[in-house]
């Protein structure tokens, strides 16, 4: 019985894994097709690669995401921490309405945080560019961190920062010294999540981006209304091996981590 219940079990996590990830290792594999054709494989190249590197457009595109994600992701990160700290620090009632409020963001749908923002930059009078879409993606990025920062926050024993105080650091230092190495796994995950949905937002982008300031994604559509080209296959491998390796290198960067505290406690 046992035997079948691990047999049924493997099956299922591999079938699961190639529904997730069959059809990226497709998208890998087309990359490298000399064809433009999307059907059949007619032979290994990297023009495409080449021909990506030298397309303007995209090389544009995908410059204002990066500065636009990196920014937003960072304002994000620092406001959602310092905003989860003070929840936590609120009385269990003023806690709850708080992070009722909060998850309002998450749940409201884009098209209508899209559209919000874009009235209120209209009314504002600021011409839609980068900097709107910072706001914008700031905006919608700080409720993900403090969901992510919040449970490391209930997780962290709170007489390690009296007993900080009381060996002599004062509540700043006990903030940053203390807290902050606490929570930062929590502060990683909110980082990484604001990020990527940064980087990969299309509708609300479509609201505040304008006509100057295109986001990769916004780019691709425009380019999919003709015909998918191959450069985009050669795009999205590289966004894949690139966000796997950061991927990997943070799970590394964790292990060691919980085995640097194991080995800590065993030596107590």
């Amino acid at each position: 019985m046992k035997k079948r219940s691990s047999l049924f079990s493997k099956v299922y996590i591999a079938v699961v894994l190639a529904f997730l990830y069959l059809p990226i290792m497709v998208l890998v594999v087309f990359s490298f097709n000399q064809s433009k054709s999307r059907a059949v494989f007619t032979g290994f190249t990297l023009d495409w690669y080449q021909k990506l590197f030298h397309n303007e457009a995209i090389m544009s595109a995908l410059l204002n995401s990066l500065i636009v994600a990196v920014i937003s992701s960072v304002v994000a990160t620092v406001l959602g921490t310092l905003a989860a700290v003070g929840i936590h620090a609120m009385n269990r009632r003023m806690r709850s309405m708080v992070m009722n409020l909060t998850n309002i963001p998450v749940i409201n749908p884009e098209i209508v945080t899209g559209v919000s923002l874009m009235l209120m930059f209209v009314f504002l009078k600021m011409g839609f560019g980068l900097t709107t879409l910072v706001v914008a993606h700031t905006t919608f990025n700080v409720p993900y961190v403090i969901l992510s920062v919040m449970p490391k926050l209930r997780q962290m024993d709170v007489f390690q920062v009296e007993a900080a105080q009381d060996l002599g650091c004062n509540p700043t230092q006990a903030f940053f010294k203390v807290v902050i190495p606490e929570i930062m796994p929590g502060i990683m995950s909110g980082f990484l999540i604001s990020l990527t949905y940064s980087f990969d937002d299309f509708i609300i982008s479509h609201f505040v981006a304008g006509p100057t300031a295109q986001t990769l994604p916004l780019a691709i559509f425009s380019m999919t209304r003709k015909k998918v080209s191959p450069e985009i296959n050669a795009l999205s491998t590289i966004m894949f091996v690139a966000i796997l390796a950061v991927l990997l290198l943070i799970n590394i960067a964790d292990i060691r981590r919980e085995s640097k505290k194991k080995r800590g406690v065993q030596r107590r």
